[in-house]
């Protein structure tokens, strides 16, 4: 006589379950399989890092980059900032009562090229390009480009360092009264086309190199 016998719902429960751990198990093996098998074409849209390491140059596509927003790339294991500056904040930092709170408001200091010796250190005024490393102990200032807020109602908006405090304006310029000595440096870059930035070449008859600033 054939068993009719129904399987009990434990036994139930239990196969489905072990039929979902299974289709899970395929997906996730599928999914790194496809990962691996990408990963060489992801990997080859980007510059080599001994590459960059070496100081290749690097070009930055800033077509996106908004009014008021920054980016942050690597070169030569560097964080270099990249700021699209509105025209208010170009118009701050021509204002008094920020220069006035700056220890090099006019840049004499070398820590920039000749071509970014000007009242917003650059070579267009609306794009910043920055070496992003504190001139005091090596931090990672954090962008802070609203005025007011937590660091108090005179800031003017820039940069500050949380590790001992110090500040810069939007022009990477340093405040006094700070643990930083000198301004953020600028690094070497021209533009290649109306929205391609190349950092690590100088403009045309330039010959400027970081080993040029006074203290990175």
């Amino acid at each position: 006589m054939a068993d009719t016998a129904q399987p009990k719902p434990m036994d139930a429960h239990v196969s489905a379950t072990r039929r979902d751990f299974l289709q899970i198990a395929a997906t996730v093996v599928t999914g790194i399989g496809a990962a691996i098998a990408a990963w060489p074409l992801i990997d080859s849209m980007n510059a080599a890092r001994d590459t960059l390491a070496a100081g290749a140059p690097l070009d930055v596509d800033l077509s996106h980059l908004q009014p008021g927003q920054q980016i942050v790339v690597l070169w030569r294991s560097r964080p270099i900032f990249v700021v699209n500056r509105t025209a208010p904040e170009l118009k701050s930092l021509q204002e008094a009562a920020v220069l006035n709170r700056l220890r090099d408001p006019e840049s004499a200091v070398d820590q920039q090229p000749d071509y970014a010796k000007n009242w917003h250190r650059s070579i267009k005024p609306e794009y910043l390009v920055l070496v992003g490393i504190c001139t005091h102990l090596g931090c990672i200032p954090e962008f802070t480009p609203q005025p007011g807020g937590t660091l108090g109602p005179d800031w003017p908006g820039g940069y500050f360092c949380p590790c001992h405090g110090s500040r810069y304006d939007l022009a990477g310029r340093v405040f006094q009264g700070v643990p930083a000595p000198y301004n953020l440096p600028v690094p070497p870059y021209n533009f290649v086309s109306n929205t391609v930035v190349r950092i690590g070449e100088n403009p045309a008859g330039s010959s400027f190199d970081l080993n040029d600033v006074e203290q990175l």
